[in-house]
């Protein structure tokens, strides 16, 4: 039993530093005992300690191996939450080449799929971007590639086919609605554009009451306010939803030049 245990952690180890060769031969040795999915102290298999550690050929290897792709930490969270949440598409492609029958829709203990993590993760990013003269010039150069990386991996979880409607468990948002709550308008603009010709009205899909266009109206001082909404009328926002309130986007709009200009796009609509 000694020996098993100093196996494991060995292959935890030497997932986490990258080393390939005794990664392999110690996951061959747990496979051999069925050991292959043992998890550490933070509930991490030797795959989701691989894939923390931005690993893809040792993560090929542990699935290879038999490693199970649905295996959760503490958290809740699968290897495509992980690579999702730290923007690594390079695994994400790994585990995607398998063509595994993958729950893409797996949600995390906090309701969240991969989709939600990614966009979640970019919408992070950029609010840091936008401190602007709060950064360092390393910190500015540092966060360009990992929002590019985080939009790849945005795009390639969509092409596994990951639901663009699909709303999480504790706010019912999607990730239309994250994309508004930060004026993510890259994203916006990416995720209308792919519900564009289907049945289904993604724009008008409700959390907690509030339809994308209502969170948009709530967008005081934001200065891609007035495009977000024209967008979102462009797709088919309803302007004359309510909310829990009973409130219009139209009513949520703030005082002042700007508000105005909104309210009367608003106004021609309904």
């Amino acid at each position: 039993m000694t020996n098993i245990f100093c196996c494991l952690r060995i292959l935890h180890i030497c997932a986490a530093k990258g080393m390939r060769e005794f990664s392999l031969a110690a996951a061959e040795r747990m496979a051999d005992l069925r050991r292959l999915d043992v998890k550490e102290h933070k509930g991490k298999t030797p795959l989701l300690v691989a894939v923390t550690a931005r690993q893809p050929a040792i993560v090929r290897d542990l699935i290879l191996a038999g490693a199970d792709v649905h295996a959760v930490d503490n958290k809740g969270q699968s290897a495509l939450h992980l690579a999702a949440t730290y923007g690594y598409p390079e695994v994400i492609q790994v585990i995607a080449a398998f063509a595994l029958p993958v729950n893409i829709e797996m949600k995390d203990f906090e309701g969240h799929t991969p989709l939600h993590c990614a966009v979640l993760a970019h919408n992070s990013v950029l609010r840091e971007q936008r401190e602007g003269p709060g950064l360092t010039p390393t910190q500015q150069d540092e966060l360009e590639p990992r929002s590019r990386e985080l939009k790849a991996c945005i795009h390639l979880l969509v092409q596994m086919g990951a639901l663009v409607s699909s709303q999480d468990l504790k706010s019912s948002k999607t990730v239309l609605h994250y994309a508004v709550q930060d004026a993510n308008l890259p994203l916006l603009k990416f995720f209308l554009e792919l519900e564009m010709h289907k049945p289904s009205k993604l724009v008008n899909n409700q959390a907690h009451g509030n339809t994308a266009l209502h969170m948009a109206a709530a967008l005081y001082h934001e200065p891609q306010q007035e495009e977000i909404i024209r967008l979102l009328l462009k797709h088919g926002a309803d302007p004359s939803a309510r909310n829990l309130e009973n409130d219009q986007a139209i009513h949520l709009v703030q005082a002042g030049e700007t508000g105005d200009r909104v309210n009367l796009t608003l106004a021609d609509k309904l």
